[in-house]
């Protein structure tokens, strides 16, 4: 059972998700966890520090996902494309409210996000260069750049259309190969 801090930071991040930051008030989170009103004005005094928890949250989840999907590291070019292919299918279905949110967030706070980002992007650069594929950071900014831009129109234009993972990968692979 997650403390009750976390539990707050979770309902708020539910609520960015669906409401957007203008909906992300104490009384929306204390719904959304369904807590006694004031609760998560004890936690967090300010809307300053009630966003900067969701923003804290998005990447502790992020660290915990990329744990759970820990793979193999990739001994081909196909290989790497699938794998990241399903993870970027994760993002746009079973954690499309993370993604959501994230996207929302990262419109509100960019300077906080990017860091985040940049944390992603090294760690996609060190499995190309360890690959030895050319030109390991533009390649990895191209699929970084794709990813983003299919997951954000998975959640808008393309809303409840499912996506064809072979095609993803396909896309993948063409980006990390040039």
């Amino acid at each position: 059972m997650p403390d009750r801090r976390t539990q707050l930071a979770d309902a708020a991040l539910a609520v960015v998700s669906a409401q957007g930051l203008k909906g992300l008030t104490h009384r929306a989170v204390d719904a959304q966890a369904g807590v006694a009103v004031g609760t998560t004005s004890n936690y967090f005094r300010s809307r300053a520090a009630l966003v900067s928890a969701a923003v804290d949250r998005v990447e502790e989840l992020d660290s915990l996902l990329l744990q759970q999907g820990r793979f193999e590291v990739p001994t081909s070019v196909p290989a790497l494309a699938e794998q990241l292919a399903t993870a970027l299918m994760a993002l746009a279905h079973e954690n499309a409210e993370l993604t959501r949110a994230r996207f929302v967030l990262a419109l509100d706070q960019p300077d906080v996000v990017a860091a985040g980002h940049e944390r992603m992007l090294s760690a996609l650069v060190q499995v190309l260069e360890t690959m030895g594929i050319a030109d390991a950071r533009a390649r990895a900014e191209a699929v970084a750049d794709y990813s983003d831009g299919l997951a954000m129109h998975t959640l808008t234009a393309r809303r409840g259309q499912s996506l064809e993972p072979t095609i993803v990968a396909s896309n993948v692979q063409r980006l990390l190969e040039g």
